[in-house]
């Protein structure tokens, strides 16, 4: 059972990856700039499955909170008071 723990931590580090360097990519993620929801940066990267029952796209959203707020705590993003990311 080892080996799914580490594919999951290779997937969560390459998303993580992903995000990041796609801020870096996005104009108003820059610093100093009015940064980017979670939902824009959710569906910008390709995270998004689309609407099923039980499932719509909005909800499926939730699990990039942690990858952000791994992304702020390494201090490589910022949450701005309009809830919006950007580059720190």
């Amino acid at each position: 059972m080892e080996q799914f723990r580490i594919k999951g931590q290779t997937l969560r580090t390459q998303a993580k990856d992903l995000v990041l360097e796609y801020m870096k990519n996005e104009l108003s993620c820059a610093e100093n700039e009015k940064g980017m929801t979670q939902a824009d940066i959710f569906r910008n990267c390709g995270f998004d499955w689309g609407d099923y029952p039980a499932s719509k796209s909005t909800q499926q959203q939730f699990w990039l909170v942690a990858l952000l707020k791994e992304l702020e705590e390494e201090k490589k993003i910022t949450q701005l008071e309009n809830k919006h990311w950007r580059l720190v």
